[in-house]
């Protein structure tokens, strides 16, 4: 019904926690509604059909199955009709009924006199609750009504009935008022929709059997495109197998060990076996999706058949600058659903490759909006390509395919795995800031009393707890604040729903947004929370839901799939992650060996420097400046130089300035990476390091953690070298603090967890740039002494031996015999 039948505008703002407060409470009113009935009410009726077709050279069955809510059997007349309110369902020159409460009436016309009718003998009760006020309700949803409509066809040809009437009857939460609408049909009439919606739906299935005949045929014949690695065969092996078995894997595999084809390639095989239906391929980055659409590229080289398409961000696929789907602003926003089936069947059975550019060419074609029209293609495709926010987030997941808890034959390949642990702690924190109630407070003043009156009650509460917070303040619960927030946000919804148009509307509805966020979080609340207020970048007071541990909320979106499979060149140690992202004893993990030589690059790591706060001083930062001029000069080429923050980055940056920096760096150019930098820019930069054979040095100064230690590849000559500048620990601030007490109670490891982890996955990632390829040869050099300790040396991988211990005058002769070999 809702797929074939959908119809309207895309309206943001609309509906929200009410509606899921009503459907949750509707299912209690629906047994207090169906209890009141009397003799002749048979609840909850199962009913199903099967209609046989043929399409697209296909012999099918459709099983359409469904559960009534009542059937009334009225063959006495003795419906009895409680507080009804006269509402009626009616369209000029159409035959329609209402009930008065007595009597069922005819109406053929407008301009007619309603007149007794006799009362049909079977009717299909649908039972809908809503906080809407029922008494402005002037005709069904048709929806509602439709569905109702197919129930009664079903009954009517079980049965063997000439006519059928079905009931809408809504029931408002609040007040449980109940309102009524009715409709009667004869057998023929239904029989003619019904058929038509079947055939609607049928052409779908058939292209699909059939296009699932093609691609399984084609998945049959392709064979693994390269010749195996040492250790990935096992690789490719062990990833089917989790499939086949139902499990999660956990891959810590090293840059050339071909991660993306290793997992991508068993999950076709394993859905031309029939063992899967789709796969999402889940990334943190672009550059990633861009990999992963290639492999597929490869393959579809190969004689796959395979449709895959890539979400794009809204922000990003929007014809205008910034989105907006607001059908009186947005002409594909008004009419999107009339429209959308036929653009997405269209390119569906038109294309076989779906890139941003053609899905932009079918929209605008059909005149829908590209990013909704990918959302529906992604149902009907074989694999979708997408950030992790589209299975993870509880704000932006695909309901399309996770709306319910039904486990589905899905498998979940989760790239760069190592981002997904912060990743997934942000998604499931929530907070509010209490200067947004106070701007919304003014902006809605004149439009609603009683909305400003929630908002300056939530302020209070929030004004209470900040004269309680100096700083930073963990809390214990905050039950009233919920309640004051329910309130809130009940009435911000019908003020939503009555104003659609004023100045500071984005505001306003930001705030709303926020606030269902932090409910739904915090109705989740359990011991893997901490609560805590204090003061954000602004100086404003704020309270936060701070996920402490993810694995939880992680593991109840994976368990919506048949399989998941983590992998990353930094997924050490092995423990913490699949701990972290819902890892259970019987599920899997692999060490895959490194393919490289390791005679192809040099690590060094220096004793007597240091990064430490205590040691950050001119004269530590010049022995830093020193060690990076020495290693640069070894060779003439492309380098980068990680640094632990932009502030020590900018500090030395600014001794290569003075005189002694410029004699250090003579002849060198230097490009320093700037903050918040743009696509464009950083394009541009990477550019930079893009000559193979490079007759000069070029420096890149760059930040640990940020956009250029991962997800970039600079092969061959691109990137000789890299410094590594301290351990990449996260800044002290009160959350890592939080997280390092709640750990350190809970398992003893409290620093490691919250600093050491995090810090060592990005240095690996950083020096991961450097060796990209069999071919390729480069060194690393590791600035910080505490690289030498016991803690950090258990997190060294297994490709990082052996390594050579040096101070400035070694490293000069270790780079001397390295680049002379």
């Amino acid at each position: 019904m809702e797929f074939i039948l959908r119809s309207g505008d895309i309206e943001t703002g609309k509906g929200g926690m009410r509606d899921t407060d009503a459907m949750l409470e509707g299912s209690k009113m629906h047994r207090k509604i169906q209890k009141r009935m009397g003799m002749e009410y048979k609840a909850e009726v199962p009913l199903s059909i099967e209609v046989p077709m043929e399409e697209y050279g296909q012999e099918l069955t459709l099983i359409i199955e469904g559960r009534a809510d009542g059937i009334i059997d009225n063959r006495h007349g003795n419906i009895v009709a409680q507080n009804h309110l006269r509402t009626r369902y009616i369209k000029k020159g159409e035959k329609k009924y209402v009930h008065n409460g007595a009597s069922f009436l005819e109406k053929v016309d407008e301009n007619e006199e309603m007149v007794q009718m006799e009362e049909p003998a079977y009717i299909i009760d649908e039972i809908k609750c809503m906080y809407r006020d029922l008494h402005g309700m002037k005709e069904p949803v048709s929806i509602h009504c439709h569905q109702a409509m197919c129930y009664g066809y079903i009954y009517a040809k079980e049965n063997k009935l000439n006519e059928i009437a079905v009931r809408i009857t809504y029931c408002n939460l609040e007040t449980e008022d109940i309102g009524y609408f009715y409709e009667l049909f004869t057998f023929h009439q239904l029989e003619i929709w019904f058929q038509n919606l079947a055939e609607a739906y049928g052409k779908w299935v058939g292209w699909q059997q059939k296009w699932i005949q093609e691609r399984n045929q084609s998945i049959k014949e392709i064979e693994f495109p390269f010749p195996y690695r040492d250790g990935q065969k096992e690789l490719v092996t062990g990833v089917y197998r989790s499939i086949l078995r139902g499990r999660k894997l956990y891959i810590e595999a090293p840059t050339g060990v071909g991660k993306t084809i290793s997992t991508i390639f068993p999950t076709v095989k394993a859905m031309g076996e029939g063992v899967i239906e789709k796969l999402f391929y889940l990334t943190a980055k672009t550059i990633t999706r861009t990999v992963a659409e290639d492999t597929f590229l490869l393959l579809n080289q190969q004689g796959l058949k395979i449709k895959v398409v890539t979400v794009t961000a809204k922000d990003k696929s929007c014809i205008f600058e910034k989105a907006d789907c607001n059908p009186a602003f947005c002409e594909r926003a008004k009419g999107h659903y009339d429209r959308v089936n036929d653009a997405v069947f269209d390119i569906l059975t038109s294309e076989d490759k779906f890139t941003r550019d053609s899905i932009d060419d079918y929209a605008k074609k059909h005149q829908v909006c590209p990013f909704e029209m990918c959302l529906d293609l992604a149902v009907w495709v074989d694999g979708v390509i997408c950030d992790y926010n589209y299975v993870f987030d509880p704000n932006v997941y695909l309901k399309r395919f996770f709306a319910n808890e039904k486990k589905n034959e899905y498998v979940f390949l989760i790239d760069e795995a190592h981002n997904l642990v912060d990743r997934a702690r942000e998604m499931y924190s929530a907070v509010l800031v209490k200067e947004d109630f106070l701007s919304v407070q003014k902006l809605v003043r004149g439009y609603s009393k009683k909305l400003e009156g929630r908002l300056q009650a939530c302020n209070r509460d929030l004004l209470k707890l900040k004269r309680e917070c100096q700083e930073f303040m963990v809390v214990d619960h905050i039950a009233d604040f919920y309640l004051h927030l329910l309130n809130l946000v009940g009435e911000y919804e019908l003020f939503l729903q009555e104003f659609s148009n004023f100045e500071g509307r984005e505001e306003v509805l930001g705030l709303y947004l926020q606030l269902r966020h932090f409910m739904n979080i915090y109705e989740n609340l359990d011991d893997k929370y901490t609560i805590y207020t204090d003061y954000n970048e602004k100086g404003q007071f704020q309270i936060k839901l701070q996920c402490m541990d993810p694995s939880g909320n992680l593991g109840r979106c994976i368990e919506r799939g048949k399989s998941a499979v983590f992998f990353s060149a930094t997924l050490l140690p092995i423990t913490y992650y699949k701990e972290q992202l819902a890892g259970k004893e019987e599920d899997y993990a692999i060490y895959a060996p490194s393919p490289f030589d390791t005679k192809n690059r040099l690590l060094m790591a220096a004793y007597d420097v240091s990064t430490k706060y205590t040691r950050r001083n001119r004269k530590e930062f010049q022995k830093i400046l020193e060690y990076i001029g020495a290693f640069t000069e070894g060779k003439k080429g492309n380098y980068m130089v990680f640094f632990p923050s932009y502030q020590m980055m900018h500090q030395i940056y600014q001794l290569v300035l003075e005189e002694e920096g410029q004699e250090i760096f003579k002849g060198k150019q230097i490009l320093v990476q700037e903050n918040q930098m743009s696509e464009e820019e950083k394009e541009i930069f990477l550019q930079e390091f893009s000559i193979e054979k490079a007759n000069s040095t070029k420096i890149g100064f760059c930040v640990l953690g940020g956009i250029f230690s991962e997800g970039i590849d600079l092969k061959g000559e691109q990137l000789i070298g890299a410094v590594i500048v301290g351990t990449g620990l996260p800044m002290v601030c009160n959350q890592q603090e939080l997280f390092r007490a709640y750990y350190q109670e809970k398992n003893g490891k409290g620093f490691d967890y919250a600093y050491l982890y995090q810090g060592m996955n990005k240095v690996l990632q950083s020096a991961g740039r450097v060796i990209r390829t069999q071919e390729d040869r480069g060194a690393v050099l590791l600035l910080d002494e505490r690289f030498l300790t016991e803690q950090y040396l258990d997190l060294f991988p297994r490709e990082w031996y052996p390594y050579e211990v040096v101070n400035l005058l070694q490293m000069k002769k270790c780079l001397k015999e390295f680049y002379s070999v």
